[in-house]
């Protein structure tokens, strides 16, 4: 048999029967393993179906996700947004029931009066504690001394110590009227009827007590200074040469909604009152005697004087001699 090089042309090379026979088999069998075309219809719809599947699978377990129970959660302790359930506890598949503990209830607080509205409304170290006690003490005193008198006489239902709200308290120093140094609370309250009540306390026991209110009427301008405040900043001392200095005052009245701030001077030095719920409270030390009454203004919202108690007419300025 003749044996051909790289060069030759095998198609044009003289065959025999046997190789023409050989050749022939083997482009069929060729033929026979040529790679067809891709099914791509067949693809598609697979593809599409495998989609569906999966798609149904989500929407399943999204089901098992709303089904579960909220037991089956505990609460986080910083907010209110779910954390993975405690392995410790009893699993809901178990056919164990969860107990969510229920929430704390804090313990009522007291019942007492209102707190003022600014810290400075309570000095010379008087804490709420001990205004609000000496409030309910003098209350009590009050009914108790009321009791004993003919029903003309009485001052009425004076509320309950959580009627009212405490204004001011502040150190009380004993005079030819009142000898002994004690405290003074002043409250005021609106139910069961308006009233303001100035309230001395000596050793821890209720000495004094003056219950009142006058309205407020139109004709008394944006500030109307309580008619029996001179209790609190008038020292009454006629055995001696003078007040005992440095000495502690205070200033109570009403005010109108327009009124912002408030100032009052008395003495050698002016201070600035806390506005409260309608009404104003001011406080401080003298260390010179006064000789004349407090000195009061009102001021509104932009900054401009709408009182003054000089131009009062129902205001005195001169200091009470008694």
């Amino acid at each position: 048999m003749k044996q051909f090089t790289q060069d030759d042309d095998f198609e044009d090379a003289p065959q025999t029967p046997v190789e023409a026979r050989l050749r022939e088999l083997l482009s069929r069998q060729a033929q026979a393993v040529r790679t067809s075309e891709a099914p791509l219809d067949a693809i598609v719809r697979r593809g599409r179906s495998g989609r569906r599947l999966r798609a149904a699978m989500t929407a399943s377990a999204l089901a098992m996700v709303i089904a579960v129970p909220v037991g089956a959660y505990a609460v986080s302790s910083g907010d209110n947004s779910p954390v993975a359930k405690d392995s410790s506890r009893p699993s809901q598949t178990s056919g164990t029931k969860v107990e969510v503990p229920p929430a704390h209830t804090p313990k009522p607080t007291p019942s007492g009066p209102a707190a003022p509205a600014t810290p400075e409304q309570l000095v010379d170290g008087i804490t709420y504690e001990q205004a609000a006690d000496g409030l309910e003490k003098c209350l009590a005193h009050q009914r108790a001394q009321e009791s004993a008198l003919p029903e003309d006489y009485r001052t009425g239902d004076l509320g309950k110590p959580e009627d009212y709200r405490i204004l001011l308290a502040h150190r009380m120093t004993g005079d030819d009227n009142a000898p002994g140094d004690g405290i003074w609370v002043v409250a005021t309250t609106e139910k069961p009827r308006a009233n303001r009540v100035l309230c001395a306390l000596e050793n821890g026991e209720a000495s004094g007590f003056n219950s009142g209110l006058d309205p407020h009427e139109p004709e008394y301008g944006a500030v109307y200074p309580d008619l029996n405040d001179q209790r609190l900043h008038k020292q009454r001392i006629f055995t001696g040469d003078g007040w005992r200095l440095p000495y502690r005052w205070g200033n109570i009245g009403q005010v109108r909604s327009e009124v912002e701030r408030v100032t009052v001077t008395y003495g050698d030095r002016t201070v600035e009152a806390a506005v409260d719920h309608g009404w104003y409270a001011a406080t401080g030390i003298a260390e010179e005697q006064p000789r004349t009454a407090p000195h009061i203004k009102g001021y509104d919202a932009s900054g401009k004087e709408i009182y003054d108690s000089t131009a009062d007419k129902y205001y005195s300025p001169a200091l009470p001699k008694s």
